[in-house]
């Protein structure tokens, strides 16, 4: 990249979307400590995203000069096979209500956080930006991806047609500080440390995990993203003649953003064993669904910029871990 001064300033008005979520919170974390002081958060109490009206009003009166758009209805595979609708529903009118507001006041940065599960479930390795869209999706969470997908293309259209800067990046797995450990509505990882803590904990022999352990997966510590993400919106001008471009020598609008290595989920759940302490048998409960069988990121255009992960899966993993057990230990006091 050439040398130039940041695209945001310590003076802007810098509103995040989704604050007290695992992403948002790493974010808003990221841009504290790097001297970012005038920043707006907002609980669902105080805004609801969903609430057209509400947002427009919100935006009108604040007009923030940066938007990260981090606010999203999540979960795993249950929640997402048990109820599409509000995963599509929910996300499209969060995305539209935010980006749209934004473009109206004219903010001049926004940045969207998507997901890597918008892109195809046999999807090539690994996979690049240019994959979006190029076969069907991985059916459990079709109704997320179509929502993500959708915020991306609002954000590439609004640029296109427009000129309003709206950057876009896909991380992969996330996991770390603020995480879900509900057994029914959280993403793997959190969950299998929750399994196999309590497993240890209570002494049990075996622990039951979902499917064949087969599907690879790549998981990126969350402040890692956080770090990533206010580095695009310091750095990256899709503009430039020095920001990626695509196979069509196209300006890219999103980005992924991950560790570039996976693991199978066998592996993860040795792994966190190990580090947990728990020596006894895992069960795989084949009826349960895998998911995609494997998407692994090419991080190579965001790495071309100068950004890369810190911090390694073990390292992250043992503080993850650390954190969890303080968590249980609080809830069991507070019981």
């Amino acid at each position: 990249m050439e040398n130039k001064k940041n695209l945001i300033s310590k003076q802007d008005k810098i509103f995040i979307a989704g604050h007290n979520g695992m992403a948002g919170s790493a974010i808003l974390r990221e841009l504290n400590s790097s001297g970012y002081q005038n920043i707006l958060t907002l609980t669902r109490a105080q805004l609801d995203l969903t609430d057209n009206f509400k947002v427009k009003d919100w935006f009108s009166r604040e007009k923030p000069d940066v938007v990260v758009l981090a606010a999203a209805k999540v979960g795993g595979i249950e929640a997402n096979n048990n109820d599409p609708t509000g995963f599509l529903l929910e996300n499209l009118k969060i995305q539209n209500n935010v980006i749209e507001s934004a473009w109206k006041i004219k903010s001049k940065r926004l940045l969207f956080l998507g997901s890597s599960c918008i892109y195809p479930k046999f999807a090539k390795q690994p996979i690049n930006e240019e994959e979006l869209l190029r076969s069907p999706l991985e059916p459990t969470n079709e109704s997320y991806a179509l929502a993500k997908i959708a915020g991306l293309r609002l954000c590439k259209s609004l640029r296109n047609q427009y000129g309003f800067d709206a950057i876009s990046l896909m991380p992969t797995n996330l996991y770390g500080p603020g995480d879900n450990y509900d057994l029914q509505s959280g993403h793997v990882l959190p969950v299998l440390i929750r399994k196999f803590y309590e497993a240890k904990e209570n002494q049990s022999k075996e622990v039951v995990c979902w499917g064949t352990g087969s599907p690879y997966r790549e998981f990126l510590h969350v402040d890692d993203l956080g770090k990533a993400c206010l580095f695009a919106l310091e750095n990256w001008d899709p503009k430039s003649i020095y920001s990626p471009r695509d196979s069509f020598n196209e300006p890219l609008t999103y980005l992924n953003v991950g560790t570039g290595k996976d693991m199978t989920i066998k592996e993860l759940a040795l792994l966190i064993a190990e580090i947990v302490g728990f020596e006894g048998k895992i069960i795989w409960d084949e009826s349960k669904p895998n998911g995609t069988p494997r998407k692994q990121l090419d991080i190579t255009r965001i790495k071309s910029m100068g950004w890369t992960p810190k911090i390694s899966l073990r390292d992250g993993l043992a503080s993850t871990i650390s954190i969890y057990k303080e968590l249980n230990k609080k809830n069991n006091r507070a019981n």
